[in-house]
């Protein structure tokens, strides 16, 4: 199928997506499984309870919703999970929504695995950026972290998407003290060496996942940014993706831009303008909240109303909070797992 992503009307849609705060709301994260083929220990249990196949969303109705967000306004769309390309006949999903008039940005969050299959199918359905989840180079630290999981399938992964020539390419690093902290310059020159970006991410309290703890594995991005400064010049740019990373260029190498997502450190809660879908139908107001509409029930309840889709859809953002209210020294967990909630 032809790429008709940003090859669609140039010309953006007036947005009807404004919350009480005056944000304006023009990306929708998706999440179209709570399964993944690992088990990050800062992600899930190891023993995860997944939801049952039949209260997931069917590909029909992820589409329908996406096609009613871009109706109203959205321009960017990212499918996360789980691990999005586990789930069977996905790439029909993203083929469809590349064809949405009005959508100028459809992205990927992926840990890899599956990437050697499906990174042309991908490109030719109308996907732009890939990030793929990478927090070490060392294959056993790789194990252990994942649970399950075998290096040399993420990298070639890598190694599959880069060789697309998609728009963007970015490693996700969760950084944990005592775990892989020390690994910082390892990984940015990895991304370096390939002229992909990266971007550091400080771990979220999100979900009892065993023998991990949240608080002790906390790293700022403030930490960060000091180790990687004793090495290479770091600048600050006024670079804005759909994202909440702050990016920094390395000016001797201009291909890799380096991202820092700080909800810790540096909440970047004023200007947010996104929501996320879960795989059961729960649009989140925010991450680190429990503010959701069932837009699940609305399908199906009113399957051809899509009237009443939009107006409850523009309704929900009356309940969107001013933020989250992460507090990494205080040790509360969100008891929502990373995996049921969209990474």
């Amino acid at each position: 199928m032809a790429n008709n992503v940003n090859k669609s009307d140039k010309t953006p849609r007036e947005s009807k997506l404004i919350d009480r705060y005056g944000r304006r709301i023009d990306y929708i994260r998706i999440s179209v499984t709570d399964r993944c083929d690992l088990r990050c220990q800062y992600c899930m249990s190891e023993k995860m309870q997944f939801v049952p196949r039949e209260q997931l969303l069917s590909l029909e109705e992820l589409h329908q919703i996406a096609a009613a967000f871009v109706e109203l306004g959205v321009t960017k769309i990212r499918i996360t999970g789980g691990e999005p390309l586990v789930r069977r006949n996905i790439l029909t999903l993203f083929e469809n929504l590349g064809q949405l008039d009005g959508l100028h940005d459809l992205t990927l969050t992926t840990n890899g695995s599956q990437l050697d299959k499906y990174a042309p199918l991908l490109k030719q359905a109308g996907v732009t950026r890939i990030n793929i989840s990478l927090d070490t180079l060392k294959p056993q630290l790789f194990h252990e972290l994942t649970r399950t999981g075998q290096i040399e399938k993420t990298l070639d992964g890598i190694a599959a998407a880069m060789a697309e020539g998609f728009d963007r390419i970015k490693i996700n690093t969760v950084v944990l003290k005592g775990r892989n902290h020390m690994e910082v310059i390892d990984l940015l020159e990895f991304a370096i060496e390939r002229g992909i970006d990266i971007s550091f991410i400080e771990n979220m309290p999100m979900g009892i996942t065993g023998e991990h703890n949240h608080h002790d594995s906390y790293y700022s991005s403030d930490q960060i940014i000091s180790d990687i400064s004793a090495r290479y010049t770091l600048q600050a740019t006024s670079l804005k993706t759909a994202g909440p990373a702050r990016y920094y260029s390395l000016p001797a190498h201009p291909h890799t831009r380096v991202g820092f997502i700080s909800p810790h450190s540096h909440n970047f809660c004023d200007d947010c303008n996104r929501v996320r879908l879960t795989a059961e139908g729960l649009l989140l107001l925010c991450l680190g909240q429990e503010h959701s509409v069932d837009l699940k029930r609305i399908i199906r309840d009113h399957p051809y109303d899509t009237e009443l889709l939009h107006e409850t859809i523009i309704r929900a953002l009356d309940i969107k909070p001013r933020g989250h209210e992460f507090n990494i020294r205080t040790h509360e967990v969100l008891l929502r797992h990373m995996n049921m909630t969209g990474g």
